[in-house]
Parts: C-alpha cells; sequence; structure tokens
C-alpha cells in the first residue's frame, strides 16, 4: 500500500460564496459548481482542491460540527512578484474579503500577506523578495 497526496478539502458555508472567491485567485470551478454541494478544481499537479458544505459533510459525518477558534491551516499562493502580492491583496479587500495580515516584507525573505476566505481560511499571498 502507497497512499499519495491527491486532494485539500475544506468545508464551506455558502459554495457559491467560497467558489467566486477562490475563482476570483484562478482556481478553475466549472460552470454551476456554486449551486453544487461539492465542486472540484484541478490544481497544477495533478492535485484537487475540494470544496463540500457543511450539510454535505453532516449527510456522512452526523456528529461534525464547525470548528471554532483561530485556524491551523491555510492555502498559500505564490505571486510572481511583491507588487502582484500587493495587487492581489488589495483587490480582495477591496471587493470586501477580510484581511488577516497586510503587506509586508518578512524577515525569511518573501513579500508576505494574509486574507481570509468566506469561511475564514487563511489564504497566504507571497513572493519571494528580489
Amino acid at each position: 500500500m502507497s497512499p499519495r497526496f491527491d486532494a485539500i478539502g475544506l468545508v464551506v458555508s455558502d459554495m457559491a460564496a467560497s467558489v467566486t472567491f477562490y475563482r476570483r485567485l484562478g482556481f478553475a470551478f466549472p460552470e454551476g459548481a456554486e449551486r453544487e454541494p461539492h465542486a472540484e478544481a484541478a490544481l497544477p499537479g495533478g492535485l484537487r482542491l475540494l470544496l463540500d458544505t457543511e450539510d454535505t459533510v453532516r449527510s456522512f459525518h452526523p456528529g461534525w460540527q464547525s470548528p471554532s477558534g483561530g485556524g491551523r491551516h491555510s492555502l498559500a499562493l505564490r505571486c510572481d512578484d511583491a507588487a502582484e502580492v500587493d495587487g492581489v491583496y488589495a483587490e480582495l479587500v477591496g471587493a470586501g474579503y477580510t484581511g488577516e495580515l497586510k503587506p509586508w516584507d518578512a524577515f525569511w525573505g518573501q513579500r508576505y500577506a494574509v486574507v481570509q476566505d468566506p469561511d475564514g481560511h487563511g489564504v497566504d499571498l507571497f513572493a519571494p523578495l528580489t
């Protein structure tokens, strides 16, 4: 047996809001995905991003409850350069999404920022500093 990494799954409260957010970041969800209880977008290298509504998860795991408190995971998206980090952050915050950490030059050599998706999942934006 040799399990292999295949997908990243997120539980979402509002599929349409989540699909809209991730499409803004370039994730190619199929047309109509915003109306489905489960949606998938192919990622580079053959991985997939999976979104499932809370009701979908409860359909097979009746005791599931939405976690509370701070997140322990995030998706990290590499940008081409520092200007793109700043631009994507500004575009998302300007569209009403929550900026968790404004762009800054991190001591580890990256331009770095964090925006939250509609469910509060962290989405890290970064680019190497030149």
